[in-house]
C-alpha cells in the first residue's frame, strides 16, 4: 500500500509543475479560451487534411482506372 501512496504523491508533485491550457486565474468559459482555440484549430486542421486525402483519393483511383482501362482495351 505505501508503493501506491508513494507513487501518488509522485505522480501529483509531476502533475503540479505540467502547464495546463487554461489560465487559473479567469473565470468560467474564459478560463479555457486557449483550450478552445487550440481544439478549434485541430478540428480545422482534421477537415482540412481529410478532404486532402479524399481528394487525392478520389483522383488517384479515377487515374488507376483510366490506366487500367488503356490498357485492358
Amino acid at each position: 500500500m505505501s508503493r501506491i501512496r508513494t507513487y501518488l504523491g509522485e505522480v501529483y508533485i509531476e502533475l503540479k509543475k505540467a502547464s495546463w491550457p487554461w489560465d487559473s486565474k479567469e473565470k468560467g468559459f474564459a478560463k479555457y479560451k486557449e483550450l478552445i482555440d487550440s481544439t478549434i484549430v485541430v478540428f480545422i486542421a482534421m477537415i482540412l487534411l481529410g478532404a486532402f486525402v479524399a481528394f487525392f483519393d478520389t483522383a488517384l483511383r479515377g487515374a488507376f482506372e483510366a490506366m487500367a482501362k488503356a490498357v485492358a482495351g
